[in-house]
């Protein structure tokens, strides 16, 4: 089976690409390579790895991939309001449109499996779990072109997408933005984080339970195609709160305090339940504590100091 993946040198894919073809897949990966990455290198030991320095926009760069491919796994995205806010053309074009433009240009035969994100539940309601059925109202730009994205991928025959809950764990193409990466490197080197609405609830999964889940999804197509899967840990539906004493358990020196004004930019609050994703037979293996001593493990490798002396 031959596998074409937008955006396979970013932080997810850097897990993905490796670990699909380890399991045999020919994988073709569709990159610009903006953050100036080499995730891929140890990749390119596989004859059945090929890849391609381009933009997922362009139409005719992407009908030439499409023709040898039998799934599409779109990733290439602009991730997190920051970097959204910062290019909001290049967020609609490249999060929306070029993932439209797939859907248009590929057959109905070729099968679609995309990430999405579980941001787009918004605002929950408080106690009350999201599910697949629960209202989209996203709060982000980016949590609007996802779940634009995520309509036009399931209008269409052939596919399924994954609402991702908030990644974890390391990459070699590594993101410290991210919420447990973030608070685990400000654990592990400033030993202090000042936390703003400390009661939001957000839901978490491991890096490498993403990568399982695609393969779970490209082996149990025809059980599981036409819709979308809350892909979270059932276990960890955690405010920042207690994600800081979980952190604060393998690094007790940890501390961490609540501001008592001020505000979170980032308004997401909710709790979201994973049972449609569990019933297919898929099971997590990285709990938030094996991600978190992994992170503490990774860190002492890797340190922003680019412009200090230590």
């Amino acid at each position: 089976m031959k596998i074409l993946i937008t955006g396979g040198a970013g932080y997810i894919g850097s897990i993905l690409t490796p670990t699909l073809l380890a399991k045999g897949y020919e994988v073709t990966v569709l990159d610009s390579f903006m953050f100036g990455q080499n995730s891929l290198a140890d990749c390119c030991q596989y004859d059945t790895f090929n890849v391609v320095r381009g933009d997922c926009r362009n139409e005719s760069l992407i009908k030439e991939l499409l023709k040898d491919a039998d799934v599409i796994i779109p990733l290439a995205a602009l991730v997190g309001a920051p970097l959204c806010s910062r290019d909001e053309v290049g967020t609609r074009t490249i999060n929306y449109e070029a993932v439209k433009m797939i859907c248009d240009l590929a057959s109905p035969q070729q099968r679609i499996l995309m990430p999405v994100t579980n941001s787009g539940y918004g605002i929950g309601e408080s106690g009350k779990f999201c599910t697949e059925e629960s209202p989209l109202r996203p709060i982000s730009l980016y949590g609007t072109t996802k779940v634009d994205a995520e309509k036009a991928v399931l209008e269409r025959e052939n596919s399924m997408t994954f609402r991702l809950a908030t990644v974890f764990g390391m990459s070699p193409r590594m993101r410290v933005d991210l919420l447990v990466n973030d608070f685990v490197y400000r654990a592990f080197y400033d030993r202090a984080v000042v936390i703003f609405e400390g009661h939001f609830k957000r839901n978490y999964i491991h890096i490498r339970d993403v990568a399982k889940v695609f393969v779970h999804g490209i082996e149990n197509f025809e059980t599981m195609k036409g819709k979308p899967y809350n892909v979270g840990l059932d276990d960890a539906n955690l405010s920042k709160l207690e994600l800081c004493a979980e952190i604060k358990k393998y690094l007790p020196k940890f501390v961490y305090l609540e501001a008592p004004i001020g505000e979170d930019p980032d308004k997401r609050d909710y709790i979201v339940s994973n049972a449609r994703i569990l019933k297919t037979g898929f099971e997590p293996e990285w709990p938030l504590s094996r991600g978190i001593r992994e992170l503490i493990k990774g860190y002492t490798i890797l340190r922003n100091s680019i412009y200090s002396n230590v």
